[in-house]
């Protein structure tokens, strides 16, 4: 008899929410909003538990389609699960970070003038050909699936959502990186005109993240491309962001152009602004505080729950031996 002995952070398929939800909320939020409502525009934005702002903006969204919106929903991998249930969509998608556009959490409103077609991708440095290739044409070489993971925010907030993408490694192996190359290097787009916050002089613009061809290459690692059974809204990312759930959020940097292999370990946005609180590996550890805040619990938004939080965000058994040996590391940091 074969057993199956699931991970610690492994459910039922029956406990996650099915996509024919989403939908039905969808068009509950369509109607909500129907008629002059729409045309409110940012006088309903409130905050992240303001409803009707969520729905306008939901309603908004479908006047201007994502190009690739037809490629979703995908087949959820049920390999990748949760313990605990998804955060609203309203929420997820309202409550965000993306410094391009400002420091708030509410910049989803600001986030809708960024223009993701044409969206070119490079594929550049330690490979044996580099390569610039349209958005659409990448995505139709990738295997898209949908994927359930946590996410954790260094400033310990947390949520769980429906990724839809593509595993990380099959980009990898698209570029196909020589030998020597031992990171890869990943860099957002620059348009100062449309993200407001990229005229913000004292921050290092584009901003920069990276990670060792070995996490690059880990099963978890995963390119973004959609959520909740649709395109990715802008404000979370579109065309590409990167999701590494046993890291603090900062690593997962949105609207990515460049993909850079490299044998130089990469300076980080937010390490190269202070390396002290935001380090290269950022992995999570409830043991190791941030200089100015414990990381021993988050809080779940949209609720009013609190939880421990988990080593590596509850996925060690995917990822603790990437790290063996590796002691002298400030791993968490």
């Amino acid at each position: 008899m074969l057993l199956k002995i699931k991970r610690g952070w492994e459910i039922r398929e029956s406990a996650a929410t099915p996509e024919a939800v989403y939908e039905d909320r969808r068009r509950l939020l369509k109607m909500a909003v129907a008629g002059p409502i729409l045309l409110s525009g940012g006088a309903l934005l409130a905050g992240c538990d303001d409803a009707p702002a969520q729905a306008t903006q939901l309603a908004a969204g479908d006047l201007a389609p994502d190009p690739s919106a037809k490629l979703y929903p995908v087949q959820r991998n049920l390999r990748y699960g949760l313990d605990r249930e998804l955060t609203a969509e309203d929420v997820a998608t309202t409550y965000n970070n993306y410094y391009e556009f400002g420091s708030s959490k509410n910049i989803w409103q600001k986030a809708q003038a960024l223009p993701i077609r044409p969206w070119t991708v490079s594929i550049a440095g330690m490979v044996e050909k580099p390569m610039e290739i349209d958005i659409d044409d990448l995505l139709a070489k990738m295997p898209l699936e949908e994927r359930l993971y946590r996410h954790r925010c260094v400033e310990a907030w947390s949520m769980a959502v429906p990724w839809s993408g593509f595993p990380l490694k099959a980009l990898v192996d698209l570029a196909r990186p020589l030998g020597g190359a031992k990171y890869l290097k990943m860099a957002t787009f620059e348009n100062p005109q449309v993200a407001s916050g990229q005229k913000a002089s004292w921050y290092p613009w584009p901003y920069v993240e990276g990670l060792t061809l070995a996490e690059a290459t880990n099963d978890l690692a995963f390119i973004a491309t959609g959520l909740y059974g649709k395109a990715m809204p802008k404000q979370n990312g579109t065309p590409l962001r990167l999701a590494v759930p046993w890291k603090y959020g900062f690593k997962s940097i949105k609207g990515i152009v460049r993909f850079e292999f490299t044998d130089q370990r990469p300076v980080s946005f937010w390490e190269e602004i202070q390396a002290s609180e935001y380090g290269f590996w950022a992995n999570v550890n409830p043991e190791v505080s941030h200089p100015r805040w414990s990381q021993a619990s988050e809080r779940v938004i949209g609720t009013d729950e609190r939880v421990p939080t988990q080593l590596y965000n509850g996925y060690g058994e995917f990822v603790a031996d990437l790290y063996a040996g590796m002691e002298s590391e400030k791993l968490f940091m």
